[in-house]
């Protein structure tokens, strides 16, 4: 049975909000292991004004942010957890970033987060980010609970 978010929980369980807020629905979930997330990208999206506005591509930091969103929502449905009673899960690294394919308005992102560790106050995770069956972007990223 798949477990969903909507955007409606995901808002309960992230403290980004417009123009940062970059996950549009969870399709899938199991607590203290994985998630899947959608990111619908659109040309309304503020950073296409600026990067490379005669060929909008979605800049490849904010497709880390993005599966870095996926991780905290894990994180905060998985220890029960939410922002609002003052916890944050901060980014605090990132290991072998790998960008396969530009990510253009129109494209839909299926963001994968698997947990590879969660010890006490930091989550390490390996993240995938998807337009189709084609591989946009591939890292491993680092939380920290503050």
């Amino acid at each position: 049975m798949k477990h969903m978010m909507d955007i409606h929980e995901i808002l309960k369980n992230l403290p980004h909000r417009y123009p940062f807020l970059l996950i549009d629905r969870v399709i899938d979930f199991e607590l203290g292991k994985s998630l899947v997330a959608l990111k619908n990208v659109t040309i309304n999206e503020a950073f296409f004004n600026g990067h490379f506005p005669s060929r909008p591509v979605m800049p490849g930091v904010l497709i880390l942010e993005a599966m870095a969103q996926a991780g905290g929502v894990l994180a905060y449905k998985s220890t029960n957890e939410s922002p609002s009673n003052g916890v944050l899960y901060y980014f605090a690294g990132v290991d072998n970033a790998r960008f396969r394919r530009v990510v253009e308005p129109g494209d839909q992102l299926r963001l994968e987060v698997k947990v590879l560790r969660a010890k006490r106050d930091f989550w390490k995770l390996e993240g995938s980010a998807y337009v189709g069956e084609e591989l946009a972007c591939s890292a491993e990223f680092l939380s920290a609970r503050k």
